[in-house]
């Protein structure tokens, strides 16, 4: 149990310090220590724990760490986590505004802030990429493709919000006929 309480503590700390760019940023910190580096969890589980913390309000790194701190520790797993996770960006945000309001007309501070974005992005496309070969692997990929660009139809054209088309999601596949579910396991 308190080696279980001190990993966890150690996972959400590297992802509170490397978490750079806020959190969608630090999505791909959190499966790389959840699934590949601990294996709390599997992929359909993270993706589940992503997708339901993605329809409720709040920071995404907070609720996923309260989740799997949950889930992996108890109680006192989810409280674990949530400060490993918080407790480096609030000293870092004291430290980095202070240092930013300070030397913001620097080069070198403007450079450093415009250098992250293209990190953070290859981060959420890595992670992207290996939702799309889950995705492809349990629907085919004719329907991954078809899903994901009506998603980016009502989100980025239609400006639906995530969470709505999350929850639409799941609440079809809630309302998806039980049979159908039933054989589609069988032949699996």
């Amino acid at each position: 149990m308190l080696k279980t309480q001190g990993q966890l503590f150690l996972a959400f700390l590297r992802i509170g310090l490397l978490g750079f760019g806020g959190g969608p940023s630090m999505i791909p910190l959190v499966y790389q220590e959840v699934v590949k580096r601990y294996a709390w969890m599997s992929d359909e589980e993270f993706a589940d724990v992503l997708a339901i913390g993605n329809t409720l309000p709040g920071p995404i790194a907070t609720k996923m760490a309260g989740t799997i701190g949950y889930r992996v520790g108890g109680t006192m797993g989810c409280l674990n986590a949530v400060l490993a996770v918080i407790g480096p960006v609030i000293l870092a945000m004291i430290a980095l505004l202070g240092l930013f309001s300070r030397y913001s007309d620097q080069r070198w501070m403007q450079g450093m802030s415009q250098g992250v974005v293209p990190v953070v992005m290859v981060m959420m496309a890595q992670l992207t990429w290996d939702f799309f070969k889950k995705a492809k692997g349990n629907l085919g990929w004719i329907i991954t493709l078809l899903m994901g660009a009506v998603a980016g139809v009502l989100i980025y054209w239609l400006d639906i919000h995530p969470g709505i088309v999350i929850g639409a999601i799941l609440i079809a596949a809630l309302l998806r006929p039980e049979h159908q579910h039933r054989k589609e396991i069988t032949t699996k």
